[in-house]
């Protein structure tokens, strides 16, 4: 592999630029060495014998990631069928995917059923009913969790805080009892415990230390019931800001949390559902400088990728840190650099230093292995970007 770097960059962005020079762009370049680096530290701070950690597939559902993610031994987290049969695809055994979603069909969950998956996390007391009536035409038990809301403030984006009292996910503390008896008493049902899920881009940890006192206390009120699952989901985020000093999320912090704050009854187990802290800061978005625009008052970098092929700027508001990987300048100049989508909100960043920059230079969007190439979209009849890995696909 070329490993030419220029600029400094450290061996978290180490990028082949001759291969990406001869490459279409804009494409996903994925780190393959830091993703195994990444899922061996999961494995390594989640090794406690309780602990059962699962890829939340929604993050990236790039074959060559998935099948990675599956040789390293963990589960899976689904929110359709479509990602529980690639997860199947990539190896991912039915019995460790867990499959979630407020919107479920009754086509989704019969498929789910006949595969075998471990587990349905369930948002209502009507979705609740319709897997009843599945499973009995099935002739099947089906092994189901109970999404509960703990209302929990994660203090992220409103767009991705999701465990509080009342919103679309979810089943309000008011509303559990019951369910959780509705569960225990019907012969169609193996139910196999609680699910939890308090937002996304989680880098404050206090968040998760008050989910543990809620649901040690829910362990106290349902103390008669038998919980063989705890779900705590997952969300914890990543350094967009400085991806090089950060490449790998403290895991051990994370997990620790809940080795000494989660009150555990005897053999239960604790399901984890991570993805953006797994594979955000193995990607990259490639893309090359179309044109470099001199405005009234600023300089626009205009790129070949789009909100088509990064969209979280645009969603979220989010930022990725932009790195011109191909100039050979000293000297820096303030750009906006934007897309060339028919929307104004088709911007990567404003205001950014960047050496200066010329047609044809290469941009990398840093920390964009997570909800990046998955959320690519047709928009103005634009093709899909593709993806290249440092080994291999």
């Amino acid at each position: 592999m070329d490993n030419t770097v220029r600029g400094g960059l450290t061996h978290a962005a180490s990028f082949p630029v001759e291969r990406l020079r001869e490459a279409e762009t804009p494409l996903y370049y994925y780190d393959t060495r830091l993703l195994r680096q990444t899922l061996d530290a999961v494995n390594t701070a989640a090794s406690h014998p309780a602990f059962r950690v699962h890829y939340a597939v929604k993050a990236n559902t790039n074959p060559g990631i998935l099948s990675r993610v599956a040789a390293a031994g963990l589960g899976a987290d689904t929110v359709s069928i479509g990602e529980v049969e690639a997860a199947v695809a990539a190896g991912f055994p039915a019995a460790d995917i867990v499959f979630a979603g407020v919107g479920k069909t009754d086509r989704e969950i019969t498929r789910a059923l006949r595969l075998g998956v471990g587990c349905l996390n369930v948002e209502s007391a009507e979705e609740l009913e319709v897997i009843i009536e599945i499973a009995a035409s099935l002739g099947v038990k089906a092994p189901v969790a109970l999404r509960v809301n703990p209302e929990v403030d994660a203090h992220t984006h409103h767009y991705i805080t999701t465990g509080l009292a009342e919103n679309k996910f979810g089943i309000a503390l008011s509303m559990l009892r019951p369910l959780m008896e509705r569960c225990r008493d019907s012969e169609h049902l193996d139910f196999r415990g609680l699910h939890f899920h308090i937002g996304s881009q989680v880098t404050d940890l206090t968040p998760y230390r008050l989910l543990c006192e809620r649901i040690n206390a829910l362990q106290e009120e349902y103390e008669g019931f038998p919980i063989p699952w705890i779900n705590v989901g997952g969300g914890l985020g990543i350094d967009y800001a400085d991806p090089d000093a950060h490449p790998i999320p403290d895991f051990d912090a994370y997990f620790e949390i809940f080795a000494r704050h989660l009150q555990l009854r005897p053999d239960q187990e604790v399901h984890f559902e991570l993805g953006r802290a797994i594979v955000a800061q193995c990607g990259s978005l490639i893309t090359r400088v179309t044109y470099v625009k001199q405005g009234v008052a600023k300089k626009f970098v205009i790129v070949d990728a789009g909100m088509t092929d990064l969209i979280r700027p645009a969603l979220y508001q989010a930022h990725h840190k932009i790195e011109n990987i191909t100039s050979t300048a000293t000297e820096e100049a303030v750009y906006d650099v934007v897309g060339p989508v028919c929307e104004s909100s088709d911007c990567f960043g404003r205001d950014e230093r960047l050496p200066i920059t010329h047609r044809g230079d290469l941009l990398a969007l840093r920390s964009a292995g997570a909800y990046g190439e998955v959320m690519a979209s047709a928009y103005n009849c634009r093709t899909l970007p593709g993806s290249l890995f440092s080994e291999g696909d």
